[in-house]
């Protein structure tokens, strides 16, 4: 993939954004927007119209346009970004379409259902010379920044494992998914393994399975193993539907490199044992930027102000397309080869 280059926003005035989707990460993004001093919410589509409207009023924002139609908001309100908080099947559409008119996109995960999509969809925001980004709010949590600090004093890692395990009866639409777990959550630990490393995938192979006792319809367990540039081996273990002990939101990890072994529980601060005459600083987290701000979701005010700096500088956030896709296509090639049965490639 080649690299991001894309048209700046001069920064005389605050950039106007839409919303597409009025569901539950629609409503955790509205607030975000409202807050920052340098956007302006201009206007919030969603195919059921009515689900807008209430969005809206309920954060008392009456007289803000409403409506099923991206299109017809995009040539009124003339926004400079979309937040695209739709489904999953409806990204390639909605990014494409706002592309296309000139206008940048700040999108959920995952980028795409497929591959095909997402390369389709990094050619339409080159076509266009406009920002295209993908929100992996968890490269913002602090817990997570302190880790990949103290990764980094590691050296060249050459064993690293995460495990997932969250007994969850949320979302409806996982019990419709053939691999929920890794069609919906495996992204977020998959791009914090990138993030982490800073190593990208070569191949996988990965099992994806149903545990008897499971709620679940499709298979909600996997484990994948991962080779990495530099030789680093990935492993990935979890569930969605794992009774006891749940690992927090964002996994517990372990990275190990010949300057010694990093842990994180997800929660707290790394800790760090060097190995024998090596030095080690386990770094803490910093404090939050945000404090005034109660969210459900760390690390949307922080992807917010990245994206907003790129629209402002030409300068790439974390999550920009040429990157993120390939964070996708190991969620792809895991189920390629869980699917198969056979090591896999990554390419993207």
């Amino acid at each position: 993939m080649t690299s991001a280059t894309f048209a700046t926003v001069e920064a005389d005035r605050p950039l106007r954004a839409v919303i597409a989707g009025a569901g539950f990460i629609g409503g955790q993004w509205a607030p975000e927007l409202l807050a920052h001093p340098g956007v302006e919410l201009v206007g919030w589509v969603d195919v059921a119209p009515e689900r807008a409207r209430a969005a809206a009023h309920a954060l008392g924002l009456d007289d803000l346009p409403t409506g099923a139609s991206l299109t017809s908001l995009l040539d009124g309100e003339e926004p400079d970004f979309v937040v695209n908080c739709t489904v999953p099947q409806a990204h390639h559409e909605v990014t494409v379409t706002a592309l296309r008119r000139g206008v940048s996109v700040l999108s959920e995960k995952p980028m795409a259902v497929t591959l095909e999509e997402a390369r389709a969809m990094v050619r339409a925001a080159d076509e266009s010379r406009r920002l295209f980004a993908v929100s992996q709010n968890r490269r913002h949590q602090r817990g997570l920044v302190a880790y990949r600090r103290t990764v980094a004093e590691l050296g060249p890692l050459g064993l690293m494992t995460s495990e997932f395990f969250i007994p969850y009866r949320g979302a409806a639409f996982l019990s419709t998914l053939e691999h929920p777990l890794l069609q919906d959550m495996a992204i977020h630990l998959f791009d914090a393994a990138r993030a982490v490393s800073g190593a990208d995938p070569v191949s996988v192979y990965c099992e994806s399975f149903r545990p008897a006792w499971t709620w679940y319809p499709g298979a909600c367990s996997a484990t994948a193993i991962f080779e990495m540039t530099g030789g680093l081996r990935y492993t990935f273990t979890g569930s969605w539907s794992a009774p006891g002990l749940p690992t927090s939101w964002t996994g517990s990890w372990r990275a190990t490199g010949p300057r010694g072994t990093a842990l994180w529980d997800g929660d707290g601060d790394p800790v760090a044992e060097p190995a024998k005459g090596e030095v080690v600083r386990a770094r803490k987290r910093e404090d939050d930027p945000y404090p005034e701000r109660p969210r459900r979701f760390g690390g949307l005010a922080e992807e917010l102000e990245e994206f907003v700096t790129g629209l402002r500088t030409g300068r790439a956030p974390q999550g920009e397309c040429h990157d993120n896709i390939r964070s996708l296509a190991m969620v792809t090639a895991a189920l390629e080869s869980a699917r198969t049965g056979m090591r896999t490639s990554v390419t993207t």
